[in-house]
């Protein structure tokens, strides 16, 4: 096979994982999986190193957000990997990470890259996000230099805060 049509080859297994991804085909999403294959939430440092693993990543994601869409704005091939820039949407309404459902919507850009093996199928997919926008949206995180991220602050980290004080 070419380099060029090797490329397109693992463009099109990324755009089948990710249209699988919007449709909820946990079992499509898995076909685009080779037989090893890993997951890696690089913001949780959530590593997935088997099938099985990948899998109940992808069930806890899916029931935590169960109407993810996910929107491809740039796609980049090169020979070791394809990465995409996307756009996450969906509301929160399953549990997540120990987190309750909230209820609350998420959108937020997402980076993708994917590895692939002998078979052409992925072998890898690792993600980077900004995991604080994310908590933000779901109403569990915010900002310390605003009145609420400043009493919620104090409340859980006093110690800190008056340590913080004296060393002015």
């Amino acid at each position: 096979m070419s380099a060029v049509a090797e490329l397109d080859a693992r463009v099109a297994v990324v755009e089948e994982h990710i249209r699988c991804e919007n449709r909820h085909d946990l079992p499509g999403v898995m076909r685009t999986f080779g037989a090893r294959a890993s997951y890696v939430d690089e913001p949780w440092s959530d590593h997935r190193l088997d099938r099985a693993g990948v899998e109940a990543y992808y069930t806890d994601l899916l029931c935590a957000v169960p109407d993810l869409t996910i929107t491809v704005e740039r796609r980049h091939a090169t020979s070791d990997a394809v990465i995409v820039e996307v756009r996450i949407r969906g509301r929160h309404g399953g549990a997540w990470r120990g987190l309750p459902a909230t209820g609350r919507l998420v959108d937020f850009p997402l980076c993708g890259v994917y590895s692939f093996g002998d078979d052409g199928l992925l072998a890898s997919e690792r993600i980077y996000y900004d995991r604080a926008t994310v908590l933000r949206q779901l109403g569990v995180f915010r900002e310390p230099t605003t009145l609420t991220g400043r009493v919620a602050t104090l409340l859980a980290h006093p110690l800190t805060i008056v340590r913080a004080l004296f060393r002015r």
